[in-house]
């Protein structure tokens, strides 16, 4: 084996990428540099080493022995680098940096964003790159500093924590009520439209939330966008199951048998364990566990009702409701 003098940190980085994505084309996405930039600084570092990393199969690559074992060493050198590029200055009491927030598109966009001001007024110098995700985002292989999810990913080296659950009701617009008229209970559903999820592009299981409801909806309309999901049911669509998160008093939604259809789902906050002392990683985490504990719709012992908004929960539709309807 050559000298370890002749390691370039940023062959070691190439590593990573080729190990987690497992193939050239794959490590130079996430690395956003070209395929033989990959292959050249693998090449590089397999002779400096004297060790083939990896094994070169038709279907990209997979990790030798000493490959597997490499990578284990090259994590560690991966999370000091880490902590040493985002350590705060030292003595002048306050927390910059940046970091990388992974959540769904839905609490996202219509939660989280409008409440990072809160953040922003305690640290000025901290950048938060929210970044939605459709499906797992694993913090342990560096996809994210912090991931927000609605389930406990697996992974070692994770820390995760439940910080809150949520409630998710049917909602419908007033014109869809007009038309379509309220169900009377949850077998009515079956004689209602609804939209949801594209069923073949769902990456994540626990946002299948409408079969916790009705085995087989007649869907009329599909979108992997909860954004989207809920514009088409404010057009009067159909029925949508959403959290309670995303409807608030400005949206024209009726809550549909809220008593006696719905669901709840969790909320975990999930770092990797080199990271959970990080002053930047860890002003966040403060901020987010505060922000969701302090508000009721996110404590299932109390769930929130949304505010002002008419009631279907009968045959009878509410009064703004009636008079579309003659």
């Amino acid at each position: 084996m050559q000298t370890f003098d002749l390691l370039d940190w940023n062959d070691i980085k190439v590593f990573l990428g080729a190990a987690r994505g497992g193939s050239l084309a794959a490590a130079a996405k996430r690395l956003k540099v070209d395929q033989s930039t990959v292959s050249r600084r693998l090449a590089n570092l397999e002779s400096v080493l004297g060790l083939a990393l990896f094994e070169r199969l038709p279907s990209g690559l997979r990790l030798s022995d000493v490959g597997q074992r490499l990578l284990r060493h090259a994590e560690q050198v991966e999370s000091a680098v880490i902590s040493l590029q985002h350590e705060d200055h030292p003595g002048d009491g306050r927390i910059g940096g940046r970091v990388r927030l992974a959540t769904m598109e839905g609490i996202a966009s219509l939660y989280l964003a409008e409440r990072l001001w809160g953040l922003r007024e305690r640290h000025p110098d901290l950048m938060v790159d929210l970044v939605t995700s459709a499906q797992t985002v694993y913090v342990n292989r560096r996809e994210a500093d912090l991931f927000l999810s609605f389930f406990e990913p697996p992974g070692k080296g994770l820390i995760s924590e439940r910080i809150g659950a949520f409630r998710l009701g049917l909602y419908a617009a007033p014109s869809y009520l007009a038309r379509h008229g309220c169900p009377v209970d949850r077998r009515a559903l079956a004689q209602h439209h609804f939209v949801s999820y594209v069923d073949d592009l769902v990456q994540i299981d626990c946002v299948r939330w409408l079969d916790d409801l009705i085995e087989e909806p007649h869907t009329v309309f599909r979108s992997n966008s909860m954004i989207a999901q809920k514009s088409a049911a404010l057009g009067g669509l159909g029925l949508v199951l959403l959290p309670s998160f995303a409807v608030t008093a400005r949206d024209d939604l009726v809550p549909v048998l809220h008593d006696i259809a719905f669901t709840t789902r969790e909320l975990w906050l999930n770092v990797h364990a080199d990271l959970q002392f990080a002053p930047r990683v860890r002003a966040v985490m403060v901020f987010l566990k505060g922000t969701f504990l302090s508000d009721a719709q996110f404590q299932l012992s109390a769930p929130k009702a949304v505010p002002q908004a008419p009631r279907c929960a009968n045959p009878s539709p509410p009064a703004h409701v009636s008079s579309l309807m003659t």
